[in-house]
């Protein structure tokens, strides 16, 4: 590793610009000793790395090469789009250039990402010219002369929400295996064959845990067989954990497929069989319908217990759900095989049935909270009705379904511990607490560049009356000393459209808001426009990639702590509680420091970027868990007078700060 990330290695040598990082070859070295370590016939579980590296350091090569030079197949799973677009169109070219020529890497996406021929056959054969707008078809038989996954991100022209695509899509319950038609030609199968033939596989957390989650059915793999997992982004792990090794039932997957079964039918059943089919497709939407209109109207999520013991008009309304599905299957039965997708729909609509009943039949009143493997809820939204059985804890599922079917993991991210150590993400991930861990300081200035502001006495807590006005007056103060420039993030959709309220008519500067136009609109805007102000929530709090002067102030209202009220926040806190835990302490304080670290790492994204960051709660400072905050944060001098901001931005010192 010292003759690649040395003071006089080799990207010192090719790669423009670059600088020595210190950590970098020390995160290189850890990942590469953990893949060099010889196979164990008679270890029960993957060798494991935890590596907070925090922003600048150069994370990416620093496990991309060491996993390359090892020779085993591995998988690189992220979080968002724009980390795998950084791998394949930045790292991997260098890598091939410089390091190994003949190395076979492959983005590998859900199927849903890929163009089925067989359906898209189905589609030009029926004729619904109402999904195919002038050129469309001539366009999309000429990009198939040249495609050689069928990846729908190379069809620019067509929107994110096409009506089209979802018709032409590779779906597992419409795929036909090796009795479809266009099997030789098939897409997917080329895309497989070439994973298959590859060392390095890019993927994103949701793939790669639906691929786990199907080898556990014994019902075939989305990948193929690999050696070793390196989760970049890994704070995301525990939740898109939870998703895959749950269940959910919704109103729009009824209806989805009462819609697949209605036009199918319309397009390849002659009258007299097709009445009975559409009849029974009828018949359960109505069912679905009247169940989702038997739950409470109140949008957001709630225990799903109290609704099934409190209404019993649900209990009837959940049988006659069940036996319309049941009726669907039967009619779908009656139906030959090899007469189109009529298995397939059946097979779906078992599914159904079997999630409905996971969900809704299980009763915990003799069950002590920690035997509690699942919470039971549902959401409400606008337009739908999702229920949901969610795991309590994680572990067990890691345990089972990864760590026992891998020789290696690797986890990193920018933000893994909190108030300096690991235990949180270690307790969660179920890694033993002697797992090697390894944490990595950002090479930036921060203690040079940047300032920490927190206001002082008399500032109001989040909770005492007068924080929203005494909030609102601070934001326009900082802004007008930044400039602009601002990104301020909030905790809520209401905090966020209140302050836009107050601060609209006061501003000077251009304000956007999360929710007035796409996000990508949005920071182009907030880029090009150098004195904006954008307000924002919840995703904006990370994946903001903004260096320069267009971002100089982050401020972020409160520290983020989610609702307890949350039925899988609930479900946790209780089980750490009947384990002799501090739910507050050991669960919630924790999380809070991860996202709050995610929202401060808005500031620095280059060495030369320079900032204050303003989080304008003062439990830092008046709360004994403030300590274990304001220890998770970047060493920027910290000042509670807006002064010293005043100063900072005069450009009259760097440091500041006064003794808090």
């Amino acid at each position: 590793m010292d003759r690649v990330f040395g003071p006089d290695g080799l990207l010192a040598r090719h790669l423009a610009p670059y600088q020595y990082r210190p950590g970098q070859l020390e995160m290189a070295q850890a990942v590469a000793r953990l893949l060099d370590e010889p196979e164990d016939d008679a270890a029960d579980r993957a060798s494991c790395l935890v590596i907070e590296a925090e922003t600048g350091l150069g994370k990416t090569l620093a496990y991309l090469i060491p996993a390359v030079l090892s020779g085993q197949r591995v998988v690189v799973s992220t979080n968002t789009r724009n980390l795998q677009d950084q791998i394949l169109q930045r790292e991997i070219p260098f890598i091939r250039e410089r390091i190994a020529p003949d190395l076979k890497a492959l983005c590998v996406k859900g199927r849903q990402n890929y163009l089925c021929l067989y359906r898209w056959r189905q589609l030009q054969a029926a004729g619904q010219a109402d999904l195919l707008a002038g050129g469309e078809e001539e366009s999309i038989e000429s990009w198939l002369g040249e495609t050689v996954h069928g990846d729908r991100s190379e069809l620019h022209w067509l929107g994110s929400g096409s009506p089209l695509w979802q018709r032409i899509c590779c779906q597992s319950h419409f795929c036909l295996g090796s009795q479809c038609p266009e099997a030789t030609g098939c897409l997917l199968n080329r895309l497989r064959r070439d994973a298959a033939a590859s060392q390095l596989l890019i993927v994103n957390h949701h793939l790669l845990f639906s691929d786990l989650a199907v080898r556990r059915t014994g019902y075939g793999e989305v990948l193929p067989r690999y050696e070793t997992v390196l989760f970049d982004e890994a704070h995301h792990v525990e939740n898109v954990a939870t998703t895959f090794f749950g269940f959910t039932f919704s109103r729009f997957q009824v209806l989805d497929l009462c819609g697949d079964v209605e036009r199918s039918s319309a397009a390849d059943l002659p009258g007299t069989r097709s009445e009975g089919l559409l009849a029974a497709a009828g018949h359960l939407k109505g069912s679905a319908e009247r169940f989702t209109a038997a739950f409470p109207e109140h949008k957001g999520r709630f225990p799903l217990q109290e609704v099934l013991t409190g209404h019993p008009e649900v209990a009837a309304l959940h049988d006659d759900l069940k036996t319309a599905l049941e009726r669907l299957v039967q009619s779908l039965e009656t139906i030959p095989d090899g007469e189109g997708p009529w298995s397939q729909y059946a097979d779906r609509a078992w599914e159904l049935v079997g999630r409905l009943e996971k969900i809704t039949v299980e009763r915990f009143d003799d069950v002590a909270p920690e035997e509690i493997g699942h919470t039971y809820w549902y959401e409400r939204t606008d337009r739908n009705l999702t229920l949901y059985a969610t795991p309590v804890d994680v572990a067990a599922e890691l345990h089972d379904a990864l760590f026992t079917q891998v020789r290696h993991c690797v986890f990193t991210s920018a933000t893994l511990t909190t108030g300096g150590n690991f235990r949180y993400v270690l307790e969660r991930l179920g890694l033993p607490a002697d797992t090697p861990t390894l944490s990595l300081a950002s090479p930036f200035d921060y203690a040079g560049r940047t300032l920490l502001y927190v206001p002082g006495t008399p500032f109001p807590e989040p909770t005492a009356p007068g924080y929203s006005a005494a909030l609102h007056e601070c934001l326009a103060d900082l802004i007008g000393l930044a400039g602009g420039r601002t990104l301020a993030l909030f905790t809520s959709l209401a905090a966020m459209d209140q302050a836009y309220r107050a601060l609209r008519d006061r501003l000077s500067y251009p304000l956007l808001i999360q929710g007035e136009a796409p996000r990508r609109v949005l920071l182009h805007r907030f880029c090009r426009e150098t004195a904006s102000v954008l307000l924002a929530v919840s995703s904006f709090w990370e994946g903001v990639d903004v260096p320069g002067e267009a971002l100089s102030l982050v401020i972020i209202d409160k520290l983020p702590f989610e609702v307890p009220s949350d039925p899988v926040i609930m479900a946790r806190m209780n089980r750490i509680k009947a384990l002799g835990g501090n739910p507050f302490n050991d669960y919630q304080v924790p999380r809070a420091i991860l996202t709050l670290r995610q929202g401060v790492g808005r500031l620095m994204r280059t060495a030369d970027d320079r900032g204050v960051i303003a989080i304008l709660d003062t439990r830092l400072f008046s709360k004994g868990y403030g300590r274990q905050f304001r220890r998770s944060l970047p060493p920027s001098p910290v000042s509670r007078d807006l002064d010293d901001v005043a100063a900072f931005f005069r450009n009259e010192t760097a440091q500041c700060g006064r003794p808090a």
